[in-house]
């Protein structure tokens, strides 16, 4: 962890998340880079997500808890497929190239 010039911090982690998640995460960037007009790294759309998170449980009332945040927690269930296939077909996602090629 460092602290960074404006004030915050920055903290490094590795999490393993299934590539339904990572292509939820590139979607969540492609909506963000549209609303700021810029591109987005997928770093910066988690972080985004986890501010969003963070401010949205901050409003609720005082005494109420917020709902435990799961990284698949917004991924709809898929049936089994292989890992390789999973990999390509969340690329082709995130690409933007589903069902294109």
């Amino acid at each position: 962890m460092h602290a960074l010039p404006d004030g915050e911090a920055e903290l490094t982690l590795v999490v393993r998340l299934p590539w339904e998640d990572v292509a939820r995460l590139g979607q969540d960037a492609g909506r963000l880079a549209a609303q700021m007009r810029r591109p987005v790294t997928l770093e910066e759309a988690v972080s985004h997500r986890l501010r969003s998170t963070r401010v949205a449980s901050h409003a609720k009332p005082a005494g109420e808890q917020p709902p435990a945040v799961s990284a698949s927690a917004s991924v709809s269930s898929l049936p089994s497929r292989p890992p390789a296939e999973q990999a390509r077909q969340a690329i082709d996602r995130i690409n933007g190239t589903a069902g294109t090629a």
